[in-house]
């Protein structure tokens, strides 16, 4: 497998097009208050360290990490595009997330994902992710799915 992470702008234009593409993905499923992703914009603002995969050149994939100090870091804006799934890149994200937050003195990761994204729950949840209430600025929402996990044991 020929596949690089690297850490890119999201203003770039594989990345831009990476956020737009899982945007357009995910308004099929949840209505606007549900989806919780960061804008281009607001991923720059809020400085989250944005990540671009590479696979055999191209781009197929992206994540990001939002750290909240020393407390956790939440990743952000995990997508894969369709014809690059079942390659073990999602997991390959999930390394660099948690190897970026450890490098950072993180040793807690927490996200949101939609109750309709069943390939990522089932990720998240065979890398070690459980299941928790809302954190942060979020609330309950029957749409989604809040997950966390200590970093250093997986």
């Amino acid at each position: 497998m020929s596949a690089v992470i690297v850490e890119e702008r999201p203003d770039t234009v594989d990345a831009m097009l990476l956020i737009e593409e899982l945007e357009a993905h995910l308004s099929q499923f949840y209505p606007v208050e549900s989806r919780h992703g960061f804008s281009v914009e607001k991923l720059i603002n809020q400085g989250v360290a944005f990540f671009v995969t590479r696979y055999e050149g191209q781009a197929a994939g992206c994540g990001g990490i939002k750290l909240f100090d020393r407390e956790y870091g939440e990743i952000k804006r995990m997508y894969v595009r369709p014809p690059f799934r079942g390659y073990g890149l999602g997991r390959l994200m999930l390394d660099q997330l948690a190897a970026y937050s450890q490098q950072h003195g993180v040793t807690l990761l927490r996200l949101e994902t939609g109750v309709h994204q069943l390939e990522a729950i089932n990720l998240y949840e065979r890398y070690g992710f459980y299941r928790r209430p809302p954190f942060g600025d979020y609330r309950d929402d029957p749409l989604s799915i809040f997950y966390e996990m200590p970093l250093g044991g997986q």
